[in-house]
């Protein structure tokens, strides 16, 4: 084999296979399964035909497992290692293997489960807000046979609330040959968001677990997921129906005796994102195809990329520094096979355009290999759908495809301008003495700030509504709002701001009720998934019409409206960034601290989601400046989060949204908030320094798309590509683990401390350790900080005659409840459930239920 090798090497034009993606990365996961199955075999009849007792070179060893289970300290490590297989037998075996699968691949897809005939995904929709999805899904399939062999590359801009999730898997069900049947995957950001679509999924889609399988980091949190389904079941505001007998006519014919399956390990998980017919999962289960750092973490990635198509949910809210990483998954799922739909009613053109060109550089690949017609140009099947217009065109290059996505945006901008208003934004001027003030003083006004201003929105008729219930007419006037800040440090201020007594003017005190929910991802586990069960409940207003409001019926808001006598009640979530993707809430209104453009758009999401109609007038305020640019004039305002940077092209030379949003606003005092501004290049040219929108444009035309030699930027420079190499780069660069070790994908590049809060002995307090790991796998250590590093706030900083913290919650109460429903000690329960992983602080960290975590800053 080696001269083979080598003779085809020397062969002119032959060297290129050693640097061929295809040929490289499926040889080396052939490479990798058989290894890693050869070395799990102890059976001396499946090794017989390599032994070689004689050998003195060994390839591995194997654990020495004592049978005694009261063993409590590790052995020697030296004793408790055994040599295993000999280096020649191991090579031999591992060839043998590897020669199998790789002869086995192209039967793989045939042999793994698929979903077909599957009545839901076929049924005609009944509500004409859904016929958007019928024609979406017959366009696709009258382009079937077409991607079958040229591939496809859809994008799904569908608004908000019209159905895109079931859409997208109807899209990909009619692209399916019914003969075999659908294998997809879908890709979501966030876990929550993962465990919502694979409820949908079950729930509307009739599917069993064995048809769909959910996979998110993270245990604890599908368990507190599960937790609160369970507890909305018992209390009966949740539907416990069975699903249909009738579901799917047929679930899959796999075959588990393929011979790449059996040599497959038995970690179930890994078998579940491969076989599962449909796979809900997060992109950080999909990534490590891409990688080459772990060679054990790249098999079942890359498999699943092998078998199935793909959709991405939300691919515009990842971070600027993850898009190098999403670029490569795309890559590679042209490489493998797959047909990819991108889902977003934001998505921006240069990155859509940048995820084409990466799909189709993969699917040429693709095509020399495994096409009926190798030497055919690409020309790649794309389809557009939205909820007014559905098109195909093929592209067969970049330039093609970018004419073709820009006549589609320009004739959905055209709709959306028709389209009624729900969202009205102003921006408020702030207080010009705020330079000069200090940052505790300037916190503090901006707490009295962003109370007045809404309290002028809940004012209007439109963005409140009337207590009218049969038990209790009141009349009382009931809003529910959104503050959003920028960065929790400067939050956790502002909030016990507002509970001082001079946060509201006098004239209001008595006339004013504040129900103030501190909201953000520094909240112990258990505590930040209590509140957004109870936001997802409240906020939950469909079938809010003529007046009535469903979350005035929930019986905890019922409860604080009747315990306050105010005539005035305003329940605000003080939130950070995490408010805004994700999370399917509905509010009345919304004060704004500014990031970017593409968060003021999401956020917009939230602002009546659930109800339809045109609003009034005003429903969200945009402050015109953030807290940072006060704190550091002279440096970037919008980053950290936001798409401003140090570099002079991407820094803007005012920071006032009255400067920045001008073209957006025009001469009016209020302004619509939807995609347009996101979706759409403006007609004239790029200023990233001068106007908010055009710096995101820029950001991202600087990062996905290839520039002429020379005129790379440094920050386009630091940010190595795939369809770009660098001219003195070896071929093999895309063949190593230098990208992903370049471009890591979720970088944290702040230290944490990952903390628990244990109850003490007597079970009545909880105290604050440090959770490290422990010498042996997987143990868990528990470091007592408590004294040294916990500095509780003091409940009377939270004591006001206006302001109350909602909803009500403690974490013993809701420790020991958990811990009861699943059947643990309320110490167990705490280790899974009372932890958070905080910024790392000398000085330790604020503390309070109400208010969760803050990093001290050291005096």
């Amino acid at each position: 084999y080696a001269r083979k090798l080598l003779e085809l090497s020397q062969i002119a034009g032959q060297g290129a296979v050693l640097h061929d993606p295809f040929a490289m990365h499926v040889a080396r996961l052939c490479l990798m399964l058989a290894d890693h199955h050869y070395s799990s075999l102890t059976d001396a009849a499946a090794r017989a035909p390599y032994l070689s007792q004689g050998y003195p070179l060994y390839a591995n060893t194997r654990s020495n497992h004592y049978q005694n289970n009261s063993f409590s300290r590790l052995p020697d490590k030296r004793q408790s290692q055994l040599f295993n297989q000999t280096l020649d037998e191991h090579l031999l075996g591992v060839q043998a293997h590897a020669t199998l699968v790789a002869r086995s691949l192209p039967s793989l897809t045939r042999s793994l489960p698929a979903l077909k005939n599957h009545k839901p995904l076929k049924k005609r929709s009944a509500d004409p807000r859904f016929a958007w999805q019928d024609k979406a899904a017959d366009l696709a399939a009258s382009v079937r046979a077409r991607t079958a062999h040229a591939g496809a590359f859809i994008v799904n801009m569908a608004s908000t609330g019209c159905g895109k999730t079931l859409g997208n898997a109807r899209i990909m069900n009619a692209l399916a040959d019914p003969a075999t049947g659908l294998r997809c995957a879908f890709a979501m950001g966030l876990r929550t968001l993962t465990l919502q679509t694979g409820r949908v999924f079950q729930n509307d889609l009739q599917l069993s677990d064995e048809q769909l399988a959910s996979q998110v980091g993270g245990a604890a949190s599908r368990a507190l997921f599960e937790y609160w389904e369970q507890q909305a079941e018992a209390t009966g505001s949740a539907s416990s129906q069975a699903l249909l007998d009738e579901a799917g006519t047929v679930l899959y014919e796999g075959n588990d005796q393929h011979p790449l399956l059996q040599r497959l390990t038995d970690d179930t998980k890994a078998r579940a994102l491969i076989a599962a017919p449909l796979l809900v999962c997060t992109v950080d289960h999909l990534t490590p195809a891409t990688e080459s750092l772990r060679g054990g973490r790249q098999i079942a990635p890359m498999l699943r990329l092998l078998t199935s198509d793909l959709v991405l949910d939300e691919p515009d809210d990842f971070d600027m520094a993850d898009l190098p990483a999403l670029t490569r998954l795309v890559h590679w799922a042209g490489l493998l096979g797959s047909r990819v739909l991108l889902s977003s009613a934001t998505l921006p053109p240069a990155l859509v355009e940048g995820l084409f060109l990466a799909y189709r550089a993969g699917r040429a690949v693709y095509q020399r290999h495994r096409s009926e017609r190798p030497s055919e140009p690409v020309n790649i099947c794309c389809l557009w759908v939205d909820e007014f217009r559905q098109t195909t065109q093929d592209c067969a290059d970049g330039s093609a495809f970018r004419e073709a996505h820009t006549q589609y945006v320009h004739k959905r901008v055209a709709k959306l301008q028709q389209a009624e208003v729900r969202r009205l934004a102003q921006i408020a001027p702030l207080p010009e003495n705020w330079h000069s003030l200090k940052e505790a003083e300037r916190r503090k006004d901006f707490a009295r700030l962003v109370l007045q201003h809404a309290w002028q929105l809940h004012q209007q008729s439109h963005n409140h509504s009337t207590d009218t219930t049969t038990h209790a007419a009141s009349g009382k006037r009931v809003s529910l709002g959104l503050i959003r800040m920028a960065n929790i440090a400067p939050l956790y201020d502002v909030a016990l701001a507002m509970y001082a007594p001079d946060a509201l003017p006098s004239e209001l005190q008595g006339q004013v009720r504040i129900h103030l929910c501190v909201y953000h991802s520094q909240f112990p586990l258990l505590l930040r998934s209590a509140i957004e069960q109870q936001l997802d409940t409240l906020l939950n207003r469909r079938g809010a019409k003529d007046g009535h409001d469903p979350a005035l019926h929930r019986p905890d808001l019922r409860a604080l409206i009747d315990a306050h006598p105010e005539p005035h009640h305003l329940f605000i979530v003080l939130g950070s960034p995490v408010t805004e993707v994700g999370r399917d809430h509905d509010y009345d209104w919304a004060v704004v601290e500014p990031s970017s453009m593409r968060s003021l758009i999401q956020l917009a999401g939230r602002v009546r989601r659930h109800r339809p109609g045109a609003i009034g007038g005003v429903n969200m305020v945009v402050l015109d400046s953030n807290l940072r640019h006060y704190k550091k004039p002279d440096t970037p305002a919008y980053e950290k989060p936001g798409f401003e940077t140090a570099h002079a092209q991407f820094q803007l030379k005012s920071h006032y949204l009255h400067d920045l949003l001008a073209r957006e606003t025009g001469q009016s005092a209020a302004w619509a908030v939807d995609a347009q501004p996101r979706i759409a290049l403006p007609a004239d040219k790029l200023l990233p320094s001068r106007r908010w929108t055009d710096l995101e444009h820029a950001r991202m035309h600087d990062s996905l798309l290839p520039k002429p030699p020379g005129t790379a930027t440094p920050t386009h420079a630091a940010c190595l590509q795939w369809h770009e190499p660098q001219p003195d780069a070896p071929r093999s660069l895309w063949l190593t683990s230098l990208l992903p070790q370049f471009q890591r994908f979720r970088l944290d590049d702040q230290k944490r401390d990952d903390v628990a809060l244990l109850p003490d002995e007597e079970e009545e307090t909880l105290q604050l350790h440090r959770v490290q790991d422990g010498e042996r796998r997987y143990e868990k250590l528990y470091v007592p900080i408590h004294q040294s590093q916990c500095n509780p706030v003091p409940s009377a900083q939270l004591a006001s005659a206006s302001v109350s913290p909602w909803p009500k919650l403690g974490l013993m109460e809701e420790l020991a409840a958990l811990a009861q429903a699943r059947g643990l000690s309320l110490e167990q329960c705490a280790e899974r459930y009372a932890t958070a992983s905080l910024p790392e602080s000398q000085a330790g960290w604020w503390w309070h239920e109400q208010l969760g975590f803050n990093k001290k800053e050291a005096s």
